[in-house]
């Protein structure tokens, strides 16, 4: 771990953010070197990172099968909706914040029947009307829900989800753009056919590709369905399987490169217990200390996830999010704006090239950045050891 000087000395600020994410100096490194798409050596890589994707999810090679996907985790959400649900077929989107209201408008855009689940995004999943709405509509035939909605920092019960959607027997898709890598679970276990996320979250690499974990037997089903001719999943799946990891066009080299180098420091970190771990101490310590300079978290603890923290605005006039933005990002931090709709609010990451000491600097950080504070008065002044 390199101290924040040394940090700093490599760029102007830490990004505090949901992905794009602070990154290791060797992960930038390696995307110094040049790579030929129809090369060997770059086509042995992409097959070792498919298959040690499929590993990290809890499943094996005969089982299931990973797919990378050229863009944003979003191309890779949209190439799973577009490919995975046929015209016969119906989508049930849980949403409870802004990744699963996206969700929802691929599939409407697309044309794919849609059903939506709206539910508050402050609140968890409501499971018992899930239940009432599959038991009642037999034509839903796949479920999709956002693991951790980073519009709050939720973390919804795929496990509790996946069990019901299941034994109703049908498609369960699960974006974990935000948690795979990041928080333990196992694809088998949480029944998900299939499992979605993309380079630049919580293994650590940059952004430029998404990918999906998906069933071998799903995988097949999508042959002929798919709404996009870029964003064919299983025409996608299919090269690479038939030519050891060739991609069907250009691949982002560098990223890829990039990925497999940020995957080899995840496991020698420990792996996804390691790096929860890590992640787990960020979130607490940053929580624990913003509340003792008077702010508060938009969710309470036991339904936040360790990715990001939303925090409602102080109660303060003076206060404007842009103002306390450059604060922060002068002092080398750079923090998210909210996306709830109904509350004023920011978002503080605390994954990625982040680790205790950088949240104690931060905490500093905004303790010198509170310009709304009235001293003369009796508001919160809270002081960062």
């Amino acid at each position: 771990m390199k101290n924040r000087s040394e940090q700093l000395s490599e760029n102007p600020y830490l990004l505090l953010t949901p992905g794009p994410l602070s990154t290791s100096r060797e992960v930038k490194s390696t995307m110094l070197r040049d790579w030929c798409t129809w090369d060997d050596d770059y086509n042995s890589i992409v097959e070792d990172i498919r298959e040690r994707l499929v590993r990290l999810a809890g499943v094996t090679p005969t089982t299931h099968s990973a797919v990378l996907i050229q863009g944003s985790g979003t191309f890779a959400v949209e190439s799973v909706l577009t490919s995975a649900v046929p015209e016969s077929g119906k989508l049930l989107v849980l949403e409870n914040g802004a990744y699963g209201r996206r969700m929802a408008t691929i599939a409407r855009q697309a044309g794919i029947p849609l059903e939506i689940q709206e539910n508050d995004e402050l609140k968890v999943l409501d499971l018992e009307g899930l239940e009432r709405r599959l038991l009642a509509d037999a034509t839903i035939t796949h479920v999709a829900v956002v693991h951790c909605e980073t519009t709050t920092g939720m973390l919804n019960p795929v496990n509790e989800i996946g069990e019901m959607v299941k034994g109703l027997d049908r498609i369960f898709i699960v974006d974990a753009m935000s948690s795979f890598g990041g928080i333990p679970m196992e694809q088998w276990r949480i029944g998900a056919d299939f499992l979605i996320s993309s380079a630049n979250k919580c293994i650590q690499g940059v952004p430029g590709f998404g990918f999906v974990i998906g069933a071998l037997e799903e995988l097949h089903h999508c042959d002929g369905v798919a709404r996009s001719h870029s964003l064919d999943l299983y025409d996608q799946w299919r090269v690479m399987e038939d030519n050891g990891g060739k991609w069907r066009f250009t691949s982002p080299t560098h990223v890829v490169r990039a990925f497999a180098q940020a995957l080899n420091e995840h496991e020698q970190e420990g792996g996804v217990t390691a790096r929860h771990q890590r992640y787990s101490t960020n979130q607490r310590m940053l929580v624990e200390g913003m509340r003792e300079l008077g702010f508060m978290p938009l969710l309470p603890d036991r339904l936040q996830s360790p990715i990001i923290t939303s925090f409602h605005y102080p109660e303060h006039p003076d206060f404007t999010f842009t103002k306390f933005y450059q604060r922060l990002k002068d002092q080398g931090f750079v923090i998210y704006p909210g996306k709830v709709t109904d509350y004023n609010s920011f978002r503080i990451g605390t994954i990625g090239e982040v680790y205790p000491e950088d949240v104690k600097n931060l905490l500093r950080a905004v303790a010198a950045s509170r310009y709304w504070q009235d001293h003369s008065t009796n508001h919160t002044t809270g002081t960062i050891a």
